[in-house]
């Protein structure tokens, strides 16, 4: 019988109940015609670009009306590329530690650092701190019709500079998202709208030409859900993903669908956000590859990154793998630049491209993991099985040609307790290169003990192309 293998990651509260990870591969639908209705596809590996300073890297920035050039923050230090390999150009230098908010108007460049903040011309090649005796800081930073608007650390302000001149910040203009007595975390513009993220409540603003304050609020544009991490906004499929918040809980994910949030996080994704210590330093970043759109949520206290993809809407897990265990994946922000996806090391000055043929992390080894239920939902009788066989469906033949992965192979084990604990590793080949009909094939899986419930796992970590469509089992069932 085919056995359930396509699917996402939701691994629920108990595992007993649902206990399916996909680590490092992410499903792709096939509308017709497939083989299956869809296979796992290898998540992108790192291909290394260069060392931009010392690290971290706090935010990439590629310039939206010169794109013959792209921005680095490094550390505490600002520089300027113009090709993905060409010599990185220091142009100044930033306060903090934490994530680095960037906006543009076509000529200057606004580098918030929830607080002091700077501002690099393009023209006059000149970055400076603003030091207006009116500037509060900024958290975050967003440019609206010819405005850098943005939030003041720990208030309920919202400001602008004044028009097309981000050194220049009249007293006179703020205005306070007071809907609700809750702090703004964050600002974001979708569509011409300004959408202000306080604690609790969102609400959205748009340019009404006022001689006081441009922006007005939009009547009715108002969502009693807020916001948990204010660098967890990224804008994608025409829509904002945050991971919201509200008086009444925390830790569901969200996009908006018009002015409403609509959760796209599930129990599962859920149950894990809200294991974690701290949730307030999640980064979130989109980019598209290949017809998927990503939302990459990074939790760096928790160690842990997850992904949503808005082309199936399933949600896969991202990892680094580090001394037999699984980390965040090292990428820490993102930005696009001569039509390729570069994201920043947050360990360290390393840019890399994100490279669908690339099956490593910068020479590191990515381990892929897929692990799920032996029989469907709704046919285990909790009696005994005996499992005959398992052949794993993936593409064969995608071997290299000397190294690891001239041999490639992956690991099967099982558990038959649910997933609380495993059996020894099991190594099969997958085919070296050329073999396309080769089969990867366990026996002898002996039979179903303790709860009677059985769960697989397959894992590797050769830098190949790993496709899997599915699993075939050759079970049987025994005395009660």
């Amino acid at each position: 019988m085919k056995t359930p293998f396509l699917g996402a990651s939701y691994v629920a509260r108990s595992i007993n109940a649902a206990d399916n990870r996909c680590v490092n591969l992410f499903p792709e639908a096939i509308p017709e015609g497939g083989k299956e209705a869809g296979f796992l596809n290898r998540a992108p590996g790192l291909k290394f670009l260069q060392s931009v300073g010392v690290g971290p890297i706090r935010a990439l920035w590629s310039h939206q009306t010169n794109g013959n050039d792209f921005y680095v923050v490094s550390g505490t230090e600002v520089y300027k590329l113009t090709s993905l390999t060409g010599t990185p150009v220091k142009i100044g230098n930033v306060s903090g530690t934490g994530p680095v908010s960037i906006a543009d108007n076509g000529t200057q460049l606004f580098f918030a650092c929830n607080g002091p903040s700077y501002i690099y011309n393009e023209v006059t090649n000149v970055f400076q701190q603003i030091t207006d005796p009116d500037f509060p800081g900024a958290v975050t930073v967003q440019y609206l019709d010819g405005y850098f608007t943005f939030n003041e650390p720990n208030s309920q302000r919202l400001w602008v500079t004044s028009l097309l001149d981000g050194l220049s910040v009249d007293p006179l203009d703020f205005a306070s998202a007071e809907g609700s007595p809750d702090g703004v975390v964050a600002v974001a513009v979708d569509h011409r709208e300004l959408w202000v993220f306080g604690t609790d409540t969102i609400e959205v603003w748009y340019d009404a030409g006022l001689a006081s304050f441009p922006f007005a609020r939009i009547q009715g544009a108002y969502n009693e859900i807020g916001c948990a991490a204010p660098y967890s906004v990224a804008k994608l499929d025409n829509a904002l993903f945050w991971v919201g918040a509200d008086p009444r809980g925390y830790g569901i994910v969200y996009k908006n669908n018009g002015y409403t949030g609509v959760r796209v996080s599930t129990h599962a994704i859920e149950y894990a956000i809200q294991q974690y210590t701290d949730i307030s330093d999640a980064i979130g970043y989109t980019y598209q590859q290949e017809g998927h759109a990503f939302y990459v949520l990074i939790f760096p206290s928790a160690n842990a990154t997850w992904v949503y993809d808005v082309s199936t809407q399933v949600w896969h897990e991202r990892a680094g793998f580090e001394n037999g265990a699984f980390t965040r994946h090292r990428s820490n922000c993102q930005c696009n630049f001569g039509y390729t996806t570069i994201v920043g090391d947050f360990a360290n000055g390393n840019i890399y491209s994100y490279d669908l043929d690339v099956y490593a992390d910068n020479g590191q080894s990515q381990k892929w993991l897929r692990s799920w239920r032996a029989l469907p939902p709704g046919q285990n009788n909790l009696n005994r099985t005996a499992q005959h066989s398992l052949q794993l469906d993936a593409e064969a033949g995608v071997g290299l040609n000397l190294g690891q992965g001239s041999d490639p192979e992956v690991m099967l084990r099982w558990s038959d307790d649910g997933g609380h604990t495993w059996s020894n590793e099991h190594w099969k080949p997958m085919g070296k290169i050329g073999q396309y009909g080769f089969r990867t094939l366990w026996r002898r899986l002996g039979m179903t003990m303790k709860l009677r419930d059985r769960v697989y796992e397959v894992s590797g970590t050769d830098p190949v192309k790993i496709a899997l469509m599915g699993a075939n089992l050759i079970v049987s069932p025994t005395k009660a």
